[in-house]
């Protein structure tokens, strides 16, 4: 659901960029350009799958447990943060018609390659973020679901085209006000992980039991020991049938500490009061 929700999101917002400058060069029959145009398509895709390499890479060449988990703590309320500043802020500005003609006509005048870095840098940016945001969703989950990461593509993609190329009415307006939403509680989960993650560091790294952190609630443990195959979870275990998507979407934990409730409680309040203002 969240890499559903993600991908959706960020390529529906490159979809229409890349949609806006095509018709620009068809419209001004500089069709010489289009080449450039798939060259910074393709390009800003190569770099922001080696932007998530880079960090996957980083993370897994720390060398203890406690640094992992330390890396994955900072990680995940950088990657929350960064979800805000993007639909709260940059997002006000995203696709506008104008902005991308007049700077797609000023590339076309500069320079032959003035498309291809025009189309680089702002799908650079979605592309990005989607790597930074399912590389954070997965850390929380430990899974990937191709299926959901397709379908958002694809249907992004062919809005996309609607929009653009058929100039079918479609109400962005309401698409990004619920999938902004959605982001929301993403990112009130990633908080809430984050300080899962950092209670992680503090008892690998010896300087807390974990015997001396108060639960708010403890889900039953497994039935057998978590290196069993046969282990059966209790359903609202994090690791259980229901528990599982809902750690994966909203960060839950079926034994949370004091400070992660009360962050995700905070971050949740933040993010629907500024979506409240955003969107009414």
């Amino acid at each position: 659901m969240a890499e559903f929700i993600i991908v959706f999101r960020e390529v529906l917002e490159a979809s229409l960029v890349v949609g806006i400058i095509y018709l620009i060069i068809e419209k001004t029959n500089q069709t010489a350009h289009f080449a450039k145009l798939w060259y910074g398509v393709f390009a800003s895709i190569l770099a922001s799958i080696a932007v998530g390499f880079i960090v996957i890479k980083a993370k897994n060449t720390l060398g203890n447990d406690s640094t992992q988990a330390l890396f994955e703590a900072i990680f995940l309320y950088l990657t929350a943060f960064l979800i805000w500043y993007v639909i709260f802020w940059l997002s006000k500005n995203v696709s506008d018609k104008k902005v991308l003609e007049g700077q797609a006509l000023n590339a076309m005048e500069l320079s032959s390659w003035g498309i291809f870095f025009v189309v680089f840098f702002a799908i650079l940016r979605e592309g990005f973020e989607t790597a930074i945001f399912l590389i954070s969703s997965f850390s929380i989950t430990g899974t990937f679901s191709y299926l959901g990461f397709i379908i958002g593509a694809v249907l992004a993609i062919f809005i996309g085209y609607l929009i653009v190329t058929q100039g079918r009415k479609i109400d962005l307006r309401s698409v990004f006000k619920y999938t902004t939403l959605l982001l929301v509680f993403l990112s009130a989960g990633m908080i809430a992980y984050g300080t899962h993650e950092a209670e992680e560091y503090l008892v690998k790294s010896g300087q807390i039991e974990k015997s001396e952190i108060y639960r708010v609630w403890d889900i039953l443990e497994p039935t057998n020991s978590l290196e069993t195959s046969n282990t059966i979870y209790h359903p609202l275990h994090d690791k259980g049938s229901i528990g599982l998507f809902l750690k994966g979407f909203f960060g839950y934990n079926s034994n949370p500490n004091i400070p992660e409730v009360i962050l995700w409680f905070l971050a949740m309040l933040f993010g629907l009061n500024m979506w409240r203002r955003f969107y009414y």
